[in-house]
């Protein structure tokens, strides 16, 4: 089996490899190859991975390249993790939005529709370059955001799926305080891509004991205080939202908090020099610890799950990005959601979905048409399109705010887009 990292030079890669080292009766990886066009991260990044298999006693090869058609020819999957622009432009995706007095994130808000529009054309060129040499190949998508870069890539006729270690990062938090093995957690996960809902947890299966509301009276304050949420307001909700809510739920306060300190591009930046020095050192034969704080927790094991998945025709629920098909039925039948699916070698087919109430329901929807319109905005360019789809967030929706916004968007972005 071979399998193909798109942005292997990515700091992230060794928890990767860690995966597929201690996963391999679940993934037989016989060749991995990490494809980057930074040849200084590349050697780095490929040194320790091979060494985290030798250390393992794991016999895959690793093989590291700067050609990407030589990367992923005959590959069985192609994992695409890159960053257009950089920690520098997620900086700025971080940064210009406060200007205008809106959140400065690098998923969603104005700094999101700039990462969208950088990377979409970008991966959609890596995929038709996948699919002349990997016809086959399934191409799973880690790459932010990824909701919308899954829609396009979908939408292109590619054989794609989007995964997101949000709903892993879930499990595994309500299995340690459960006490039970994390295989015993399942959600009931809704919604989309950095926009869901735990609306239960059941223990043994999809139709097992719902305890969610034994893990709220519990544990309510450690769970509030992990989304940085008050405990009230989850207990109102009598879900758990994922923490990126905050941002819609407590926008203002947000906003004064990021005006305050260096941006998360910033901490990452400097965390990012740190690990490749260490990860030149021939000695280190394992993913450091600093790792875990660097994000991404548990993307190797949701990496691995779903590739077997795909490949092995195994037919297991995987928590992924698919389109909707029916599911959300007030939701068009192409938009992207991130559901619990059955995921098997003819791809992700959601599992049924309990009646949305309103109040997810209408931030889902208008969330839906803000990417339906960013997509058109990253294919098809053009001022009046950024700011269409600004003015349909619902983190933006003032026209004033929507003008000074798409002002500085293309203002910064000017490299990445042919039309501006």
């Amino acid at each position: 089996m071979k399998l193909a990292v798109v942005g292997g030079g990515s700091t992230y890669t060794p928890e990767l490899v860690d995966g597929f080292a201690r996963l391999r009766e679940t993934l037989p990886v016989e060749e991995l190859v990490l494809v980057d066009p930074a040849a200084d991260r590349l050697e780095l990044v490929g040194g320790l991975a091979r060494r985290i298999l030798a250390r393992q006693g794991h016999p895959a090869r690793v093989v590291t390249t700067a050609d990407l058609e030589a990367g992923v020819e005959g590959a069985d999957a192609v994992l695409l993790q890159l960053r257009v622009g950089g920690q520098a432009a997620r900086n700025q995706d971080e940064t210009w939005p406060l200007e205008c007095g809106c959140v400065g994130q690098e998923t969603t808000g104005a700094g999101g529709l700039a990462k969208a529009m950088r990377t979409v054309p970008v991966v959609l060129d890596i995929a038709e370059r996948v699919r002349r040499v990997a016809p086959r190949a399934w191409i799973i998508d880690f790459t932010n955001p990824v909701g919308i870069v899954t829609r396009a890539l979908l939408q292109a006729g590619h054989r794609a799926v989007g995964l997101c270690n949000v709903a892993i990062g879930f499990q595994r938090k309500f299995a340690a305080l459960l006490d039970v093995a994390p295989e015993q957690v399942h959600l009931d996960h809704m919604g989309l891509n950095h926009l869901t809902w735990e609306r239960g947890v059941r223990l043994g299966g999809p139709d097992g004991e719902d305890v969610l509301p034994k893990l709220l009276a519990e544990h309510g304050d450690a769970i509030a205080d992990d989304l940085h949420m008050p405990r009230e307001i989850v207990d109102r909700l009598g879900v758990v939202p994922s923490y990126y809510l905050r941002y819609y739920y407590a926008h203002d306060e947000v906003v004064d908090e990021l005006r305050t300190k260096p941006s998360r591009a910033a901490e990452v930046a400097a965390m990012e020099e740190q690990l490749l020095r260490m990860y030149g050192d021939p000695a280190l034969d394992e993913k450091p610890t600093l790792l875990s704080k660097r994000g991404g927790a548990f993307y190797s094991e949701a990496a691995v799950a779903l590739a077997s998945s795909l490949l092995r025709n195994s037919g297991e629920v995987q928590v992924v990005n698919t389109y909707n098909n029916g599911t959300l039925p007030f939701l068009a039948d192409d938009a992207v959601i991130e559901v619990p699916a059955v995921v098997d070698g003819s791809g992700a087919v959601p599992l049924p979905v309990a009646p949305v109430e309103p109040l997810y329901a209408g931030l889902i929807a208008h969330v839906t048409a803000y990417e339906e319109l960013a997509l058109e905005a990253a294919l098809r360019g053009g001022r009046d399109r950024v700011f269409s789809a600004l003015l349909a967030h619902p983190l933006v929706g003032q026209y004033a705010q929507a003008e000074g916004l798409t002002d500085r968007l293309i203002a910064h972005n000017r490299e990445h887009f042919a039309w501006a």
